[in-house]
């Protein structure tokens, strides 16, 4: 039982792990934190990832679940991309749109990095670690509920801690827009066919090609400017990026090794982005910078032994 549960269990952790802690924003000082962190991530990704799988379903339905959980988490969790003050930041100051209440550049960013980092890239290198069973569901029925309740209670706990700590609440209007708009992204992500998509003709790129596109393309997104010029590119990244992996995956000799070279290659630009947001943040003590160098080589050593399963 337990080496059945393993992955998910490895995703639940996983998560988190990469979300908060690789990226920089959560200090590996701070890792007692995890246990409030890996319920609300950690759970959230791997709903996401049986709710797919159990229906049949494959990446394109995840990515936008991710997108959901990203609304969810931003707007409705958290709240920090209604909150003018979250944790002293001003995130409403750049790139505003007032009818909604929120920031543009904010917006793609946050949402963004929880498709990205928070959703994508954990369930792409969990998959990879077990590739016998990586389009298969991991969890029976009362896994999926102690998942459920988890991340529930770890929501809860997140938005109560943000409350306690700031007092805001976004006005209902937006909350409930925010809502419909979750809806709306499960919606269709459960509405899209499992039906094959028709081949696409050419061979697939090769494997290291593919990684550094995704390494490319995710720093670039990742140093994206906070002033609408740097909007535009946050839009179009992700859907030129979208385009071209789903005609890639379509190719003949699309595989596992692609998929783990799309994920680590967007996984290298937190390796680096992590020391560049902890010096941002004024974080760079000698324990922080310690701990964040070995978590950059934790995750070099995941990809290389990810790398090895898909060969055995």
């Amino acid at each position: 039982m337990t080496r059945r549960l393993a992955p998910a269990v490895g995703l639940f952790l996983l998560a988190p792990l990469v979300a908060e802690y690789l990226l920089g924003n959560v200090p590996v000082a701070d890792i007692g934190g995890l246990l409030v962190l890996a319920p609300m991530y950690g759970g959230g990704a791997l709903l996401i990832r049986e709710a797919a799988r159990r229906t049949g379903r494959g990446w394109p339905t995840m990515i936008l679940l991710a997108a959901a959980y990203g609304v969810l988490e931003a707007c409705l969790i958290d709240q920090s991309l209604f909150n003018p003050s979250f944790e002293g930041h001003d995130f409403q100051s750049v790139t505003p749109v007032p009818w909604l209440g929120v920031s543009a550049h904010y917006a793609l960013s946050f949402v963004g990095g929880h498709v990205i980092w928070s959703i994508g890239v954990p369930i792409a290198l969990a998959e990879a670690l077990t590739p016998r069973r990586s389009t298969v569901p991991w969890l029976g029925l009362p896994g999926l509920a102690v998942t459920g309740v988890l991340f529930v209670l770890g929501s809860l706990v997140v938005f109560q801690s943000m409350l306690a700590e700031g007092g805001f609440v976004a006005p209902a209007p937006r909350r409930i827009g925010a809502a419909v708009v979750v809806v709306l992204l499960a919606g269709t992500a459960f509405a899209l066919g499992r039906r094959p998509r028709p081949p696409v003709p050419g061979a697939a790129p090769r494997p290291w090609l593919v990684g550094l596109a995704a390494f490319a393309a995710s720093g670039l997104f990742f140093v994206g400017t906070e002033d609408w010029p740097g909007v535009a590119l946050a839009s179009g990244l992700p859907a030129v990026s979208a385009v071209t992996v789903s005609r890639w995956s379509r190719r003949t000799g699309w595989g596992p090794a692609h998929r783990l070279h799309l994920a680590g290659g967007a996984l290298l630009t937190y390796v680096w982005g992590g020391f560049v947001l902890l010096s941002l943040e004024g974080d760079t003590t000698p324990l922080n910078l310690t701990g964040q160098s070995l978590l950059a080589l934790s995750a070099l050593v995941l990809l290389l032994f990810t790398g090895t399963r898909l060969q055995e």
